[in-house]
């Protein structure tokens, strides 16, 4: 299901503008910014506390290593917090990102794929810094990168060295690199998958379906430009299938409603997938501060975390 929009959202002129962000060249120092943004505006913010739970930290207690406490997290929250060793986390991340061609579709000055690759960037840094592994699969109509998760700075360059490669594939094959994901993901882990998800979607609840049965926790990130999702275009032009080529004349004032109902028809079909597998799906436009995206992600960790945490108590 679409998770709703965080009611921690700041004023626009406390968040990290996506139009500069995006126009910084490396990658790498997009992602540093929008953490950094993130971990300030949650200190500021009334969902500061849950943080601390999600990244992993316990309380300082009496007859701990004092070699072990996190002072930077300190200096944001005054208070005494230990990161759990590796043992105790566990957590490994694969992140799953679309790299077709439709990613490349953009009425503004970034694409659909620089903003996902962003994202995905930004998971890996903000994950990083916690200490845990994160891997990466890149895929079109076939796998076009995989990197199996490591904790360790030269793999996160290697990671970003892969998200820099531009969207070159032609069709979306979602079934083949979830497919992949199930078969190479033997330990249970995290998986994110960021796409615009505009793909038929018959085989998409039986790849998540064989994922969530892993015992794995599946985030989906669906990015679409602005435009996609109001049709708001503003004149008859000729437009072109990014996949197939195909080109239609269409008059928006005329098909927009009809596109509306089938995007709500097809978004619909993606929230019963992923209600029945316990999965959330965040609606992403490309305009939208990547900030907030990492709070849906942390959020939905939360969540997950808090539904194991009530069936074990039952």
């Amino acid at each position: 299901m679409v998770a709703s929009a965080p009611t921690a959202e700041r004023s626009a002129a406390a968040l990290v503008d996506t139009k500069t962000l995006m126009a910084i060249r490396s990658l790498e120092m997009r992602a540093r910014i929008v953490v950094q943004g993130f971990w300030n505006g949650l200190h500021r913010s009334p969902y500061h506390g849950f943080s601390v739970e999600f990244t992993e930290y316990r309380h300082y207690t009496p007859g701990d290593d004092p070699r072990h406490l996190d002072w930077r997290l300190y200096a944001r929250s005054d208070r005494y917090y230990i990161k759990k060793f590796e043992d105790e986390t566990n957590l490994r991340c694969h992140l799953l990102v679309d790299n077709s061609r439709s990613m490349g579709f953009s009425t503004l000055d970034h694409t659909k794929s620089n903003y996902a690759n962003t994202l995905a960037a930004t998971v890996a840094w903000f994950l990083f810094q916690q200490g845990d592994a994160t891997g990466l699969m890149t895929f079109d109509e076939a796998i076009r990168d995989y990197l199996p998760p490591k904790a360790r700075s030269s793999h996160l360059r290697q990671i970003m060295i892969a998200l820099e490669r531009p969207a070159s594939g032609v069709a979306t094959d979602l079934n083949a690199p979830l497919k992949r994901a199930a078969e190479l993901v033997r330990r249970r882990g995290l998986i994110v998958l960021i796409s615009d998800l505009l793909a038929p979607l018959e085989n998409l609840e039986r790849s998540l379906g064989m994922l969530s049965a892993g015992g794995h926790e599946v985030i989906l990130f669906q990015v679409l430009d602005p435009a996609e999702v109001s049709f708001n275009f503003p004149k008859a032009s000729m437009f072109e299938d990014l996949e197939t080529q195909q080109q239609f004349y269409v008059d928006p004032e005329f098909a927009r409603r009809g596109y509306q109902e089938r995007l709500a028809a097809h978004h619909a079909a993606l929230d019963q997938i992923c209600d029945r597998h316990g999965i959330q799906r965040h609606l992403l436009t490309t305009d939208r501060p990547l900030e907030l995206a990492l709070f849906d992600f942390m959020r939905s960790r939360q969540t997950r975390k808090r539904a194991i945490r009530r069936k074990t108590n039952r």
